[in-house]
C-alpha cells in the first residue's frame, strides 16, 4: 500500500469516528419539548396545538419552567388546552392543571420583567394575559386591576413621557385584546381606562410637531397626511372598538382558543395586584446629576411618528383595530430579532400564516386557499417595507442603528426578490416623491443612506433616467441634494468610475452637480510647480518622506518663517502659510490610506502641537482654525475624508471639539454648494461628529469618577470593619478618627470631569450660537418659514432652499440633543436668545419656539 493510500485511509477512519461522535448527541426530552414548543407554527399553529398537548402532558414530572420560559401570547391556546386533565389520569379534579402551573410560574417571569422595567416583554406579558382573558382562563376583575396600574402611572408627579407612553401602551392594547370580555364585567373600567390615556395624550407638554417626518415650518399642527402618531392611533383604534364594544376584534386579532368547548367549573386565575415600579434615573454621587447615563434614559422622551408610503388598500391602515394589530405584531418581530436578521427576514415573510386568512394576497403563482377578508387583502411585502422604512426614520434617532434596518430589507430582497424587489422600488420612489413635499433634512439623510447601501448590494442597479427631468429644479432643491448624496455614498461603497457608469449621460455631465468631475482624492495645492511656496512645501515633504524628527522639523520651520518674511512674493501671513504647508505636506505623507495617517499624525504629534499651540489664546484659535482649514482643503474632493481627519485631530487633542465647531460656522461653506448663512448635511455631519466627541469625553470622565469613587468606598467599608473586629477582641481600645485623605487619582479625575463639562457647554453653546447667527443674519431665512412662501416653493432658489434645509438642521441639533440642552437650558439661552427678548422677527421668535418645544420637553 502506497503512502498517499495508507493517509487516505487514515483520513476516512477518522472521520468515521468523528460521524460516530456526532451521532452519539444525545436529546432529552425536555429539549424535544422546547424545541416543539418554539417551532409552534412553522407549518399551522392550529392544527399544531393538540400534538404539542399530547407531548406536553406525556413528560412526567412536568417541566414547568420550561413551558413557561418559552411562552408568547400566540400561545394562549396551548395554555387553555393545558387546564384539560389527561385522559389517563385518575382523580385529576383534586390537582391543580399543568395549565394553571404553567401560568403560576409564568406569572413570576411577567413580575420580574416588571421590575426591570423592561417594556417590550412586559407588553408582551399583557397581550397573553389579554387572550387568556378572553379563553375564560383569567378572571375579567383581575385583568382590570393589572391595567388600571399601568394608566395609575399617566398620573404620577412629574411622570417622563418615555414611561408614560410605554405604561399607556401596555394598558392600550391589553384591552384591545380583552376589551369584549372586560366591558362585559365593567364598562366604566374600560371606560376610564381609554379617558386616562386620552388626558394624558391631550396634556403632554411634549410638541408633537417637532418631531413630524415632514417639516412645515410655517405651521405646528400635529395631523399630517402620510404618517400617524403612536399615542394618536392608538386612541383612535380604541375609540373604534369600544364604539363597536370591541366586535372588531374577531377580525383583528387571532383567537383559536375560542375553538374549544369554555369550562363550567373553572375557577378562574386571579392576577396578583401589581405596582408598576419608579423608574430612577442614573446618578453619581457627589457628582452634578446630568450624567450621561441620564441623558441616555432621556432619549426616549419623543412622541413616535411612523411615516406612510402607500394606500391603505396596499398596506393595513394603522389607525384601524386590523391595521394596528398587524403593525405592532411586525414591529415586535423587528424589535425582537434584531441580534438575527436573517430568520427575522424568514418569520416577516410567513408572517401571513400567524394572522387570520385572507389578509394578505399571495404570492405570485401560488393557490388560492381562502376568501379574501373585506378591507383587508393587502401585499404582505408592501406592508413589510413601510413598517420597515418607517421606524427606520423615526426622529429624532430610530430604536436601533440604521444599518440594522437596512441589512434586514437586504436579506428581505434575498429571500423573495421577485416580490419584495418591486416593493424596494415602490418605496423609493414614494420617499423620492416626499422630498419635495418638506420631509425631514435628517429623514432625507437616512434616505440617501439605506438607498446607497442598498444599490451596492444589488450592482448599483437603479434607474437613474427616471429622475433625470429633475435636473431642471434648483441645485439646491432637495431631490438634487439627495442624488448628490446618494451617489456620494456610492462612491465610497465602491469606486468612482463603477458610479460614474451606472448614471445617465445628462447626470454624468458637470454641469448636472450630481457627481464630481473626477474621483474623490488629495489635493496638494503646493504640488503646482507654478504655486510660489512649492520649493517651501517641497523641503518639508522631503523631510517627512525621510521620517525627520519631530525637532528637525520644528527647526527648519523656524528657518523657513524667515524665509517668508523676506520673500519678495508680497506681504502674507507668514503663519497661516507655514501652517498650511506642514499640514498639507503632513496629509500627503498620509493620504496613501487610513493607516499612513495614523501613522504620520503619531509621529508627528509634537510637530502638530506645535504647529497649534501658542500662549496668546487668539493666536492658538487662529492656528487651530488654520489647521482645519488646510486640512478640508486638501480633501476638498473626498467630504468624507475631511470628517475623518477632523476627528483624528480631535482625538489627539490637537484641536478641540469647540474649534471643530466654530470652523464649520465661519469656514465651513465655503467647501460645499451651500451659500453664506448657511448649513449643509456635510458641515451638519462636522458638527455633529464634533458634539458626539465632546459628550464622549464626559461620559468616560464620569465613568472614571464613579469608578474611583465606588473603589474609595470599598477601601473605606473595609477599613471600618477591620476596626470593629478590633474593638471586639479588645474592648478598652478606642476608635481612631475618621480623616479624609485626600486622592490624587479622584482629585485628577475631578478636574478632568471639571474641565471636560465646561468644553462640552462650550461646545453647545457656540453650535447654538452658529445656528441663531445663520437664521437670523440671512435675508432668506425669515422668507422660507410663512405658509404662503412654503406653498410658493416651486419658485425658490439656491438661497431660499440653503435657508430651508439650516431650519432643518437647527431643529434636528435641538431635538438630538435635548438631553444635554436642558442641563444648560437658562445659561445657554441668556447668552443666545436674551437679545431677541422684544424682537418681532419672524426667524427669531421661530428660533426661540423650537428651542423652547426642546428643552422644555421633560
Amino acid at each position: 500500500m502506497s503512502y498517499n493510500e495508507r493517509r487516505g485511509g487514515y483520513r476516512r477512519r477518522h472521520r468515521d469516528e468523528y460521524d460516530d461522535r456526532r451521532r452519539e448527541t444525545y436529546e432529552t426530552p425536555e429539549d424535544k419539548l422546547k424545541t416543539a414548543i418554539l417551532k409552534l407554527g412553522e407549518v399551522d399553529a392550529v392544527e399544531e396545538l393538540p400534538r404539542l398537548q399530547k407531548q406536553i402532558q406525556e413528560i412526567v414530572p412536568a417541566n414547568v419552567a420550561l413551558l413557561s420560559e418559552s411562552i408568547l401570547p400566540y400561545y394562549a391556546a396551548l395554555i387553555r388546552l393545558l387546564h384539560e386533565p389527561p385522559a389517563d389520569v385518575v382523580d385529576a379534579e383534586s390537582k391543580p392543571s399543568l395549565g394553571r402551573l404553567v401560568l403560576e410560574d409564568f406569572w413570576k417571569g411577567f413580575q420580574t420583567y416588571l421590575d426591570k422595567l423592561e417594556w417590550r416583554e412586559t407588553r408582551l406579558c399583557i397581550q397573553f394575559f389579554a387572550h387568556l382573558t378572553v379563553a375564560g382562563i383569567i378572571s375579567s376583575e383581575s385583568m382590570v386591576s393589572l391595567l388600571q396600574a399601568f394608566t395609575a402611572v399617566l398620573d404620577g408627579f412629574n411622570v417622563s413621557h418615555k414611561r408614560a407612553k410605554r405604561a399607556a401602551l401596555c394598558a392600550a392594547e391589553g384591552l384591545m385584546i380583552s376589551g369584549a370580555s372586560l366591558k362585559t364585567y365593567s364598562q366604566t373600567s374600560v371606560s376610564e381606562i381609554i379617558s386616562a390615556i386620552q388626558t394624558f395624550s391631550d396634556t403632554t407638554a411634549i410638541p408633537k410637531w417637532l418631531v413630524r417626518p415632514t417639516s412645515s415650518l410655517y405651521t405646528d399642527a400635529v395631523t399630517i397626511e402620510n404618517g400617524d402618531e403612536m399615542l394618536d392611533t392608538i386612541l383612535q383604534t380604541l375609540q373604534t372598538l369600544n364604539d363597536s364594544d370591541f366586535a372588531q376584534v374577531a377580525d383583528s386579532f387571532p383567537q383559536p382558543y375560542l375553538a374549544f368547548t369554555k369550562f363550567d367549573n373553572l375557577a378562574p386565575f386571579n392576577l396578583p395586584l401589581v405596582l408598576v415600579p419608579p423608574e430612577t434615573e442614573i446618578e453619581l454621587d457627589g457628582v452634578a446629576n446630568n450624567t450621561e447615563e441620564a441623558a441616555q434614559i432621556k432619549k426616549d422622551e419623543w412622541p413616535e411618528y411612523y411615516l406612510r408610503l402607500f394606500d391603505n388598500d396596499v398596506s393595513p391602515n394603522p389607525n384601524t383595530p386590523a391595521g394596528y394589530a398587524v403593525r405592532t405584531a411586525l414591529l415586535d418581530i423587528i424589535s425582537i430579532f434584531d441580534v438575527n436578521r436573517k430568520e427575522c427576514a424568514r418569520l416577516l415573510l410567513e408572517y401571513p400564516k400567524w394572522n387570520l386568512p385572507g389578509a394578505f394576497k399571495p404570492k405570485p403563482g401560488a393557490p388560492v386557499d381562502v376568501e379574501p377578508a373585506l378591507g383587508k387583502y393587502w401585499q404582505l411585502e408592501s406592508t413589510i417595507l413601510e413598517i420597515i422604512l418607517g421606524t427606520l426614520l423615526i426622529l429624532p434617532e430610530s430604536s436601533q442603528r440604521s444599518i440594522y434596518y437596512i441589512s434586514l430589507i437586504t436579506e428581505l430582497c434575498k429571500l423573495s426578490p421577485s416580490t419584495v424587489g418591486p416593493a424596494v422600488g415602490k418605496s423609493i420612489r414614494k420617499l423620492y416623491a416626499a422630498l419635495s413635499e418638506g420631509l425631514d433634512v435628517e429623514a432625507a439623510r437616512r434616505f440617501a443612506e439605506w438607498f446607497s447601501i442598498h444599490m451596492s448590494n444589488f450592482g448599483f442597479q437603479w434607474v437613474w433616467k427616471e429622475w433625470v427631468p429633475d435636473l431642471a429644479l434648483s441645485v439646491q432643491h432637495p431631490k438634487r441634494t439627495f442624488m448628490r448624496r446618494a451617489v456620494e455614498f456610492e462612491i465610497r461603497l465602491s469606486y468612482y468610475d463603477r458610479i460614474l457608469k451606472t448614471l445617465p449621460e445628462p447626470m454624468q455631465s458637470p454641469v448636472a452637480l450630481i457627481i464630481a468631475e473626477q474621483a474623490p482624492g488629495p489635493y496638494f495645492e503646493y504640488d503646482d510647480t507654478t504655486n510660489p511656496h512649492h520649493e517651501a512645501a517641497q523641503g518639508v515633504l522631503n523631510l517627512f518622506r525621510g521620517r525627520a524628527k519631530a525637532e528637525d522639523v520644528i527647526n527648519h520651520l523656524e528657518t523657513l518663517k524667515n524665509t517668508l518674511e523676506t520673500s519678495e512674493n508680497g506681504p502674507i501671513n507668514v503663519d497661516a502659510t507655514t501652517c498650511s504647508i506642514v499640514i498639507q505636506s503632513l496629509l500627503h505623507i498620509g493620504s496613501r490610506s487610513f493607516s499612513h495617517l495614523l501613522n504620520a499624525i503619531e509621529r508627528y504629534l509634537p510637530l502638530l502641537r506645535n504647529v497649534a499651540g501658542s500662549s496668546n489664546v487668539l493666536a492658538a484659535a487662529e492656528a487651530k482654525a488654520g489647521i482645519l482649514t488646510s486640512a478640508a482643503i486638501f480633501w476638498k474632493n473626498n467630504p468624507q475624508m475631511v470628517g475623518i481627519v477632523f476627528d483624528k485631530l480631535m482625538q489627539y487633542q490637537i484641536v478641540d471639539p469647540n474649534d471643530v465647531v466654530g470652523w464649520t460656522f465661519t469656514s465651513g461653506s465655503g467647501l460645499g454648494l451651500g451659500g453664506q448663512f448657511s448649513l449643509s448635511a456635510f458641515e451638519w455631519d462636522l458638527v455633529r461628529g464634533a458634539l458626539d466627541k465632546a459628550n464622549g469625553r464626559v461620559l468616560i470622565a464620569r465613568r472614571k469618577v464613579t469608578a474611583l469613587r465606588k473603589e474609595e468606598d470599598d477601601t473605606r467599608a473595609r477599613v471600618k470593619a477591620k476596626a470593629n473586629e478590633s474593638m471586639e477582641v479588645d474592648a478598652d481600645t478606642k476608635p481612631e478618627d475618621e480623616t479624609t485623605v485626600e486622592n490624587p487619582a479622584m482629585t485628577t479625575a475631578l478636574k478632568a470631569l471639571d474641565s471636560l463639562t465646561a468644553e462640552q457647554k462650550s461646545g453647545l453653546s457656540r453650535t447654538l450660537e452658529g445656528f441663531v447667527a445663520c437664521l437670523t443674519q440671512s435675508s432668506f431665512a425669515p422668507t422660507v418659514i410663512t405658509d404662503q412662501a412654503w406653498h410658493n416653493r416651486a419658485n425658490w432658489d439656491d438661497d431660499d432652499w440653503n435657508a430651508w434645509e439650516t431650519w432643518g438642521w437647527y431643529r434636528q441639533f435641538c431635538r438630538a440633543y435635548s438631553p444635554y440642552l436642558r442641563e444648560y437650558a437658562q445659561t445657554l439661552y441668556t447668552i443666545s436668545f436674551s437679545k431677541f427678548e422684544t424682537s418681532t422677527d419672524p426667524a427669531a421668535e421661530l428660533l426661540k419656539k423650537i428651542w423652547n418645544a426642546a428643552t422644555d420637553a421633560a
